[in-house]
């Protein structure tokens, strides 16, 4: 379990240096999301004018967005501690007891894939949600007895990419629950010009755009890209990145007009060479080498949202355009079953 003073001088064990300075430092600097972002504004200045902790708050949304450096400025922003830690780390409630006894009033716990936390630690986290206080059995047998613990006032930020996965009573007591969304092109073209400098290379307005359009609408990819190609220019001696060197950067990479990557391909040409679906995850899943979560987390959301696959009953389809993306005959048994107008690639990155 770590926990950090703000402003912090250093971030979460084994994270790069570097990706510790391409984040905002203050929820100013932080780029989309405006509304989430004007909501916490409101109430950070609440809780400050009132001297109370913030509200439990649940951030929702897939990989990448910007849930952990949420929780970060948050902290910052209320000049306190955060202590940080995921639900996979979390095996039991006796995991949290030394954490929670050690939370000062204002501080903030930070759980990252909290949708993980086992059934038992979520129903020991009630109390000390609603009542600052948990309940803990000494001895066993006739013998046992429980004593209650008093703990300071403290704000519990959660992070998941499944919601659904939280059992309601738990899910309940976060007073705010904020959804990120993926990012428009501008924003990302926004951020990179932010990391660039950062990183000490010029980035041209059309390059930036090129690789904000394959980001799939997400920061964390948009700055990996931006650093291999950052790499690709230094070894070239170029000081600035241009159109051309940003799109024979993304070529090696393997990253498509769409965003779509190697295993992105294999999918949809599992699918079909199938033709075209229903096939079960599963299998999907053993013709490409994946496991099922990774799938279903990773790759399904972002076809399922360019429209290149979808869910039936049955299994999962390649639709027509992904059939025509991957420059493949559509077949007339399915034909009956998705309309056939297209977008261009630009289209589908204005989220």
């Amino acid at each position: 379990m770590e926990k950090e003073r703000h402003p912090p001088e250093s971030a979460l064990e084994g994270e790069p240096e570097l990706d510790r300075a391409l984040r905002p430092n203050s929820l100013e600097e932080f780029t989309g999301q405006g509304s989430l972002v004007a909501n916490l504004k409101i109430t950070i200045q609440a809780a400050r004018e009132r001297g109370e902790p913030l509200d439990h708050l649940l951030f929702c949304g897939p990989p990448g967005l910007g849930k952990t450096t949420l929780a970060w400025l948050l902290a910052r922003e209320m000049e306190s501690e955060i202590f940080v830690t995921s639900g996979p780390a979390l095996a039991s409630p006796k995991d949290l007891v030394g954490t929670l006894t050690r939370l000062g009033r204002g501080d903030i716990l930070f759980v990252d894939e909290i949708h993980r936390l086992p059934r038992s630690v979520e129903e020991f986290l009630y109390s000390a949600m609603e009542d600052h206080a948990i309940d803990i059995t000494i001895d066993q047998g006739p013998s046992a007895r429980c004593l209650r613990l008093s703990l300071q006032p403290f704000t519990l930020v959660g992070a998941t990419t499944r919601e659904g996965m939280l059992a309601a009573p738990f899910r309940s007591r976060f007073g705010m629950v904020e959804r990120l969304t993926p990012y428009p092109v501008h924003d990302l073209v926004s951020i990179l010009h932010r990391a660039s400098q950062s990183l000490g290379i010029g980035l041209a307005e059309e390059a930036a755009t090129e690789l904000a359009m394959r980001s799939r609408g997400t920061p964390r990819i948009a700055l990996r890209l931006l650093r291999r190609i950052r790499d690709r220019a230094q070894v070239s001696g170029e000081t600035r990145i241009n159109l051309p060197r940003a799109q024979e950067g993304l070529q090696a990479l393997g990253i498509d007009g769409f965003g779509l990557e190697r295993l992105d391909r294999e999918l949809l040409e599992a699918l079909i060479t199938r033709g075209g679906g229903p096939v079960g995850l599963k299998t999907l899943a053993a013709a490409i080498g994946e496991n099922v979560e990774t799938i279903e987390t990773v790759y399904e959301p972002f076809l399922l949202r360019l429209g290149f696959l979808s869910r039936t009953p049955r299994g999962r389809v390649a639709t027509q355009r992904a059939y025509k993306h991957l420059g493949k005959p559509f077949p007339d048994s399915l034909r009956t079953l998705f309309s056939t107008e297209d977008e261009s690639p630009q289209e589908e990155f204005e989220f």
